[in-house]
């Protein structure tokens, strides 16, 4: 057994540690709040993100990183990702022995177009850890911290260090599956909850599933159109944490994502909704960055600029709707195709 430290005492983060407690390793869960750290310990609940669920006694919650990460062989990075450079930054001087560094948060940075690995790789000194591990798939923190059954994904550079990822958190209720295809999972992971928005933002104008199954089918042709551009295997969004979460995460009264767009779709504006949320929704800023990225790629991605549009611009929902169904007619895998010609000719 290990000991394990799960950095971020959200919903994700407290469903991970459930799970890795339930495999019968030590957990040390972080929260940059003590009162927070203190809640967890005293009552074993984390009421506000994951309510009624009994956290066992080989969880403790810390709000120190020198204390939840003393003799750690893991490190499990939860965050979002805006937080993310900030803490690893915090955590430099704490790791006193090589560890394996875990991320399973979902999202692109703005401006820098980085993946969630290649933050912490800046960040992190290389000498310091074995491997940047990514775990990504369709899993809502609600269902999982109830033991209902769940399958996600684990990538890395070096497939042995994922697969020592996939030994500590795989049990009967928590499938692990590897993959070699670390830009492919983790884009797909990110890039999906923008989409999610989308089907959030189709609900909440009353369209119906026709609607919606279009857009988790042409959003998909997206993601796998910038992912493969960017080196990734198209087959990866075939998988797990790719029609696999866009499916959970589009589909889902869990999700954060698809909650804002209905509101969106409803008629409120993003200020409101991410008040009204009280958590991060990390398809936003994902939004922006992947936005960003296409222009960089030279990738068409109509479904995401017209969110872009709703989100940024103050677009009328109808009105992007209106721009998408009278696009130019094409074949449905142009785009995907000519990118897989041109990377086959160079």
């Amino acid at each position: 057994m290990e000991k394990v430290a799960v950095l971020g005492a959200g919903s994700w983060g407290t469903a991970l540690a459930l799970v890795l407690a339930d495999n019968g390793h030590e957990v040390h869960l972080w929260t940059h709040r003590e009162d927070h750290a203190d809640e967890i310990n005293r009552t074993h609940r984390n009421e506000r993100y994951l309510k009624d669920i009994t956290i066992p006694e080989n969880i403790t919650a810390y709000s120190d990183l020198a204390a939840v990460t003393s003799d750690a062989k893991h490190i499990i990075l939860v965050v979002p990702t805006k937080a993310m450079r900030e803490v690893c930054q915090q955590l430099i001087p704490h790791l006193s022995q090589k560890v394996t560094i875990t991320h399973a948060s979902k999202g692109i940075e703005p401006e820098t177009y980085k993946r969630v690995s290649e933050v912490i790789s800046e960040e992190i000194p290389a000498e310091l850890y074995h491997d940047i591990v990514v775990l990504s798939g369709p899993s809502h923190a609600e269902e999982v911290s109830l033991k209902h059954p769940t399958t996600v994904t684990v990538s890395a550079k070096d497939l042995n260090i994922a697969s020592t990822v996939q030994d500590l958190f795989i049990n009967e209720q928590f499938r692990v599956y590897t993959s070699p295809d670390l830009v492919g999972v983790e884009l797909g992971g990110a890039l999906k909850n923008i989409i999610a928005l989308g089907a959030g933002i189709s609900d909440g104008l009353g369209f119906g599933d026709n609607a919606k199954a279009a857009l988790i089918t042409r959003g998909l042709a997206e993601i796998a159109r910038l992912g493969t551009s960017m080196g990734a295997n198209p087959l990866t969004f075939s998988g797990l944490t790719g029609i696999g979460d866009l499916i959970v995460t589009c589909t889902s009264s869990h999700s954060r994502n698809w909650r804002a767009g209905y509101k969106l779709g409803q008629g409120a504006n993003l200020d409101q909704v991410l008040e009204d949320m009280g958590m991060v929704v990390e398809g936003v800023r994902t939004t922006k960055a992947a936005f960003q990225l296409s222009k960089t790629q030279n990738v068409d991605m109509p479904i995401t600029t017209g969110i872009y549009s709703v989100l940024f611009e103050e677009a009328d929902p109808k009105d992007v709707v209106t721009q998408l169904m009278t696009r130019i007619r094409r074949r449905e895998m142009e785009d995907l195709t000519n990118i897989l010609d041109d990377q086959m000719n160079n």
